[in-house]
């Protein structure tokens, strides 16, 4: 039985990795050719101290070049620096073929906050298109950048940003006289404000964000059995939520964040229930002999995807709440595991093996082909950013386990390595639920 969890089930790799201090290292391999031509020019800033307490243009420079649909211009190459839109000099940029540039100013107030105004310019039509200003504390001010960065992509693509999110992720490390140590830990999107939410000895797995990201689900192996933990990231606190004897694993949220689908082996076989979170009462949806696991509802929260070895080899499998016969997805490859609902239902992710190779994959639910997105021979753990737009994964890296990126048609790679160590089981946590 353990030999045929262990296909589902990573429980530690074995490369270190280090505690969450660390940012993330970005790295670019490969981006679309047709990138939008874009000047992010540095901030005014107005304070008592010589210099801002951060690098607002840096950052949102970072944000869209990271992406890879834009091509930002060298701070070197700026042909003028304004900080109005009456001082922009728009021949300059347009004998540069510049369409777009963002500007704009931080100013200290005397509560010790700060001010924050933007203004993204059409450089061809002479207009601006987008803008704000805006009051931000001293711990606000990394996530006004990213939600800058959120409104100049949407504005630009027609996609909205997902800039303003956060990834979780679980690290381990040899501790000198501690052995072996797990990590969960959350960061913002770009890798900063990294922050611990867990610390084991015991192995830490499947990371699960809420819907309203205020809580993650995750698997603990504390006390040497597996068991379901719910933990809310601003307090702390911690709810235990599945400890029956046997295997306890894989949660995922339902959309409305009412009910958490899991695998467990509490009957025999590992099977797929639902849980209500209210009542903490269990609804069986599968009754096979073999092994059911991975469950991920359809963002409608109607149906319910998820892995299978009841036809002899690891396959994805599509259910509906309601009833009704489940169906099978995949038949391309001799794995099929992890899939992941992209944000529109259109298609899913997964992990795709062919001749030894793991590499991650998007299955359109419609023609049922699989478009593979990545090219190494150790992938695993895909989950979609909230747009749509890329997918972060685990991959087999120079340092060992490192964090990277693809685009969901494959035109763009990123690597996001930790400086030191390894990483694995990434989640992209969804939008920040909208302020009333």
């Amino acid at each position: 039985m353990i030999s045929r969890i262990l296909l589902f089930f990573v429980l530690a790799l074995q490369a270190t990795a280090s505690p969450a201090e660390d940012a993330l290292e970005i790295v670019i391999d490969r981006g679309i050719e047709n990138t939008l031509p874009i000047a992010v020019v540095p901030f005014g800033w107005s304070g008592a101290a010589q210099d801002p307490p951060m690098d607002f243009a840096l950052t949102i420079s970072n944000n869209l070049d990271r992406s890879g649909r834009f091509a930002v211009m060298d701070t070197e190459d700026l042909p003028q620096r304004p900080l109005q839109f009456q001082e922009v000099n728009f021949r300059d940029w347009r004998l540069l073929n510049m369409e777009n540039i963002v500007l704009g100013t931080l100013k200290a107030l005397p509560d010790g906050n700060f001010e924050v105004e933007f203004r993204l310019i059409d450089v061809y039509r002479g207009a601006q298109i987008a803008g704000f200003r805006i009051p931000a504390s001293p711990k606000q001010l990394r996530r006004t950048a990213h939600r800058i960065s959120d409104i100049i992509f949407e504005r630009l693509t027609g996609i909205r940003g997902a800039f303003d999110t956060r990834i979780a992720y679980v690290t381990v490390r040899e501790d000198q006289g501690k052995g072996r140590r797990y990590y969960l830990q959350i960061a913002d999107a770009d890798g900063f404000n990294s922050q611990v939410l867990m610390e084991s000895g015991e192995p830490l797995m499947s990371p699960a964000w809420s819907p309203d990201a205020r809580q993650l689900a995750y698997v603990s192996f504390e006390g040497r059995n597996s068991a379901i933990f719910i933990q809310d990231i601003i307090t702390g606190q911690r709810t235990r939520i599945a400890a029956f004897s046997g295997i306890n694993s894989a949660p995922a949220w339902s959309p409305d964040g009412s009910r958490l689908a899991m695998t467990l082996s509490r009957e025999g076989d590992p099977e797929i229930y639902v849980m209500d979170l209210a009542s903490r009462s269990l609804q069986r949806l599968t009754n096979d002999r073999g092994i059911d696991t991975e469950p991920a509802f359809s963002p409608d929260g109607r149906r319910i995807a998820f892995t299978s070895d009841r036809g002899g080899n690891p396959q994805i499998y599509e259910m509906n709440l309601n009833g009704g016969e489940i169906k099978r997805l995949t038949f391309v490859g001799e794995y099929n595991a992890r899939p992941r609902y992209s944000p529109d239902g259109k298609s899913m992710s997964l992990l795709h093996a062919q001749g030894g190779a793991y590499r991650i994959g998007i299955l359109d639910l419609e023609s049922t082909d699989i478009l593979l997105l990545t090219s190494a021979s150790l992938d695993e753990s895909p989950s979609f950013a909230p747009n749509g737009s890329m997918i972060i994964y685990a991959t087999s890296g120079r340092r060992g386990s490192e964090l990277a990126a693809v685009s969901s048609d494959g035109s763009v790679h990123q690597r996001l390595a930790l400086q030191v160590g390894a990483v694995q089981e990434p989640a992209w946590g969804p939008f920040p639920p909208e302020k009333p």
